[in-house]
This record gives structure tokens, C-alpha cells and sequence, in this order.
């Protein structure tokens, strides 16, 4: 749906933390993880569906390789320390889509454009939409926004709803974006892309 591919080269848990760490920094770097807020998930295996995501908590700036959770398939903690309250999302997202990795980043284009554009944020004629796995820059497609829960199921099943072709990415209305790639670094790339765009549309472009 997403055009996404599973990754398909097994990392154990400190690998992942390592990675997941370094993806963090880079985030905070960017202003889009202030405070300890956002999350990053990163997909271990398929069957059974396991999960290594960020711990609650912690300053996404000095993430360590340590600073991760085992999950299984419904986001639950799969050995000690406590995940994000958002991993279910994330473990939903994963099955959804087939998604290696998961981002989820509090920007303020983000909020800005959820508020003024409850129904969805169009796009088209951009070149920036190619960094989304289209094959030119004459599509029109239209970022989903839906309303913010402090129920991740019930914020599951809005996300599963809004799910649209050709955008792997959901705005949560008053909260942030989630964004999803093949691996961290496809996942990466695509949240700078939703930035971008969310940027230009804030600005009125």
C-alpha cells in the first residue's frame, strides 16, 4: 500500500539500539524530538512479529544502544524495560504495511498543518514528492490527518483508516507525524520529505 518492502536482514537488540540511537540523534539535532518526546521502532523479524523501540522516557539526544525495548506484535514489552506508550502503533503500522521501520517525530509544520487542514493535506506538481517513491513530480496526493487518542487502539484503527497510496505517512492532529520506510534510512528520507513538504505548506507554498 505504502510501497514499502520488509527489510530482510536480522539485527539482534543492541544492534538495533545502535542504530536506533543514531537515527535519534540526527532527529534531535533537527528540533523534531524535543523534550523525550517522539519514538523510533525498527522491525526484527516477521514471524513472530518483533519490534526494537525506543524506552519511554528518555532524551532522544543521548539515546544509547541500551536505550531500546524488545516488543512483540501488539507493541507489549517482551522482556524488561518500558517501551514508548506508542509502540502498539508502531507494531500496527509494521503489520499494515509491511514497514521495516517507524518514525514518529513531533514538528511544529506538523501541528500547524493538522490544525488547519483537519480533512488531509493535498499535494502535487512537487518535485520533493519523488523523495516519496513516485516516479515524477506531475501526482497529486494528499497527506491523511487524523484526530489524536490517547487510546492506541483506537488511534490504530483511525490510522488503518486513513492509510493512502502512495503516502507512507499519517499527521496526528495536535501531535506529530508517523512515517515508515523499508529501514531506518528509508524511514528517515521520508520523514525529511513530509517535513518538507508540511514546511512549504505552512509557509502558504
Amino acid at each position: 500500500m505504502t510501497g514499502t518492502t520488509p527489510a530482510t536482514d536480522a539485527l539482534d537488540l543492541a544492534e538495533a539500539g545502535a542504530v536506533l540511537a543514531a537515527e535519534a540523534a540526527r532527529f534531535a539535532a533537527l528540533g523534531w524530538m524535543r523534550g523525550t518526546s517522539g519514538n523510533l521502532s525498527l522491525v526484527l523479524s516477521r514471524d513472530p512479529l518483533r519490534l526494537a523501540v525506543t524506552a519511554s522516557g528518555r532524551d532522544k539526544g543521548e539515546l544509547t544502544a541500551s536505550d531500546v525495548v524488545l516488543t512483540d506484535g501488539e507493541g507489549a514489552a517482551v522482556g524488561p524495560g518500558r517501551p514508548s506508550a506508542e509502540a502498539a502503533l508502531h507494531a500496527r503500522v509494521a503489520r499494515l504495511t509491511g514497514a521495516g521501520a517507524v518514525v514518529h517525530v513531533h514538528t511544529v509544520a506538523s501541528v500547524v498543518m493538522g490544525r488547519r487542514s483537519p480533512e488531509g493535506i493535498p499535494f502535487e506538481g512537487l518535485e520533493m514528492l519523488k523523495g516519496l517513491g513516485h516516479p515524477t513530480h506531475e501526482v497529486a496526493v494528499t497527506l491523511p490527518v487524523i484526530a489524536n487518542s490517547q487510546d492506541m487502539t483506537e488511534l490504530g484503527d483511525r490510522l488503518e483508516a486513513a492509510l493512502t497510496p502512495g503516502m507512507p505517512a499519517v499527521v496526528v492532529a495536535g501531535h506529530g507525524i508517523y512515517v515508515w520506510g523499508a529501514d531506518p534510512r528509508e524511514a528517515r528520507h521520508r520523514a525529511e520529505v513530509v517535513e518538507w513538504l508540511l514546511e512549504l505548506a505552512a509557509a502558504g507554498g
